[in-house]
């Protein structure tokens, strides 16, 4: 998110996470021990005085159910309104969410950085990942059977697992990801 995780986005993604853990009637603690991360860690995410990483909000994310987007944008708002996350290698930027009868797919174009192996963990249960990388060479896919993915290759896998993102050599690679997300019924 922003380096200032009292900013007013940090504060906004809170709240969005509390209303949503609130909605469907879980504490605060069987959240954190289900996402993997720390109480006040999560504490701290919902007050808006914890910086959040991509990993941690896509961990809550697949937990609640729902897309890491309704986290990190108002429904409704425009792309340009997501709040600013990175991973400990992927830089995000959201082009579109769209929705289809039980099914919402958020498109993306992210960055990753050179040197760093990303760990993503399990999104909620049927959400695929489809990855075309544009620039560099990229390692990505499921923890135990990732591709490499050179320019203008496509990849996909269930990302309802733990699955990684590396940038090959030394340079950044650029790619196009589309999350499809099956909604609840």
């Amino acid at each position: 998110m922003n380096a200032d995780p009292t900013s007013e986005a940090g504060l906004a993604v809170g709240q969005r996470v509390r209303r949503l853990r609130l909605a469907q009637g879980t504490s605060l603690s069987a959240l954190a021990r289900a996402a993997g991360i720390g109480k006040a860690t999560l504490s701290g995410l919902e007050h808006g005085t914890r910086n959040a990483t991509l990993e941690t909000l896509h961990a809550v994310a697949g937990v609640l159910g729902v897309p890491v987007t309704a986290l990190l944008l108002e429904p409704g708002a425009p792309p340009a309104q997501m709040a600013e996350v990175r991973g400990s290698a992927v830089t995000p930027r959201l082009l579109t969410v769209f929705h289809e009868p039980g099914v919402t797919f958020e498109l993306l174009t992210i960055r990753v950085r050179p040197g760093v192996l990303q760990r993503s963990p399990a999104h909620a249960p049927g959400v695929t990942e489809h990855l075309t990388t544009i620039q560099g060479v990229l390692r990505a896919g499921r923890a135990d059977a990732p591709a490499i993915v050179r320019p203008g290759e496509h990849h996909a896998w269930q990302a309802d697992t733990a699955h990684v993102y590396e940038a090959l050599g030394d340079e950044e690679a650029t790619a196009v990801l589309l999350i499809r997300s099956p909604r609840p019924a």
